[in-house]
């Protein structure tokens, strides 16, 4: 049975990554901040007490496609196939983003975080806090993505990784 689902926004990015994909932009430096609406300002308390958070959101700006079930990552031909759900892309069938983002500072209804991959206007779906029971060591990740967080370099962010 399939149901309809509908959330609100808490809030939206007001700076975050750039559309023009010619400007440069490191998510693990840059800040993006995030503006809550307020009638949820008041669910922001105690959250300053933790260095990172989960921030969920909508990519607003994806496009699904059916044919975009199997891809290869970032569209390079150099590497495998996979399943949508295998691989971290904006087209998915439900285009919700999940980034861990270090919290820079709260100020009333204005959120800085470091680490956040949303545009300006996506919206905030969700903030929980992030915490030991998030934390797995060495997790098990397929070759094709270690050759990708190889070749990051200063694009990863230095608080994970093997």
């Amino acid at each position: 049975m399939q149901r309809d689902i509908m959330l609100k926004p808490i809030g939206y990015v007001k700076v975050g990554m750039p559309v023009d994909s010619s400007v440069r932009w490191n998510r693990w430096s840059e800040i993006s901040v995030i503006e809550i609406s307020d009638e949820y300002v008041e669910g922001l308390k105690g959250l300053e007490e933790f260095s990172h958070i989960f921030v969920i959101y909508f990519m607003h700006r994806a496009a699904w496609r059916p044919e975009d079930i199997i891809l290869k990552p970032r569209r390079r031909e150099d590497l495998p196939e996979v399943g949508v759900f295998a691989f971290r892309g904006r087209n998915r069938p439900n285009p919700i983003g999940l980034a861990v983002c270090e919290v820079a500072e709260i100020k009333y209804n204005l959120l800085k975080v470091r680490g956040l991959d949303a545009y300006p206007d996506s919206p905030i779906l969700d903030l929980k806090p992030y915490d030991y029971y998030d934390i797995v060591k060495n997790p098990r990740v397929p070759s094709w993505f270690l050759k990708l967080w190889e070749e990051g370099g200063e694009a990863r962010p230095m608080w994970v990784g093997p």
